[in-house]
Order: C-alpha cells, then structure tokens, then sequence
C-alpha cells in the first residue's frame, strides 16, 4: 500500500494490516482500491484492500539532504538498465572500484548486467575504454525516498510518485 500525506506527497509504502488499522482508526481515507484485490473480513464488516490510501492530517516529514543509496533506489534511477551496455541490470558495479578507493555512493555506483560487473571486474572504465551512458547523480525528490525503500511498483502509485519513477 501507497501512503499519502494529506496534500498527496508519497511518504512510503505500508502493510496491508497497518493500511486498514489506519482506515479503521479514521486516520486515513481509501484513495484507490483494486476492485479484485483481496477483502478482509470482520465480524460484522468487509473492508476491501486499498492500493492507495490518503492521511486526513498533514504529517510534517524532517528533511533529509540526500536520498539514501539502496539497490532499489539505484535500479529505479538507471531504470533496470545497464550502464554500460543498456541490457538488463542485474547487478550493481562500482564505477571506481573499492579496492581502488571508490566509493559507495549515488556518483559511483551503476546498475550492470552480470556479464559486464564480470568483465570490468576491478578495473578503472578508462582501462577498458568504456564510457557510461548517462551521468551518475543523486536523484532528488520526495518520491526517491519511497523507491528506495521498495523494489516493486503498482502502476497506480506512478500518478502520486512524479517523473523519473516510471
């Protein structure tokens, strides 16, 4: 489940169990539901799953510089896309190796098909002479931080998160 802050801004995604504590509670309201998503049943109720729900009260979020690096968020910024080749991203490479002092972050790190990690191994791309397709920035955003925190995506959620999400 998406959760919404109650001017629509994506905070993050939730279980199906705190989605409805939240809906029973009068805490949030049911923005989209799938009409064939599963139906939890009380004693004397029926309440449908939501994919989307909205909070009734605005939830100030403390703001954070940067967007935490994880896998998911790595793959939704290169769009599951190498970024050597352009296959399908399975891996992630860093683009100066650790073992050569690179680091960890969003400006060194790249999604990369398994047969290309192999290949560069722990050589530099000027070594090899391979270039990156794109640049390697820090995504900005509040949508960056829901997608570092899950790697699959309803289609429903796209309208809420903005561009780059897709």
């Amino acid at each position: 489940m998406l959760l919404l802050n109650a001017t629509y801004e994506p905070l993050t995604a939730l279980s199906a169990r705190r989605a409805i504590v939240l809906l029973i509670c009068d805490k949030a309201d049911t923005v989209h539901h799938d009409p064939e998503g599963s139906v939890v049943h009380s004693a004397g109720a029926e309440l449908t799953v939501p994919s989307v729900i909205r909070l009734r009260t605005y939830v100030r979020v403390p703001y954070r510089a940067r967007v935490p690096m994880t896998r998911a968020a790595l793959m939704h910024r290169d769009r599951y896309r190498c970024g050597y080749c352009g296959g399908k991203a399975e891996t992630i490479d860093h683009v100066v190796p650790r073992s050569r002092g690179g680091e960890h972050s969003w400006e060194n790190c790249v999604a990369s098909c398994a047969p290309c990690n192999h290949r560069k191994a722990d050589k530099l791309l000027s070594e090899l002479g391979w270039t990156l397709r794109t640049p390697l920035v820090s995504p900005k955003g509040p949508h960056w931080r829901l997608l570092s925190t899950t790697a699959e995506l309803d289609p429903l959620w796209l309208q809420y998160l903005g561009e780059g999400a897709a």
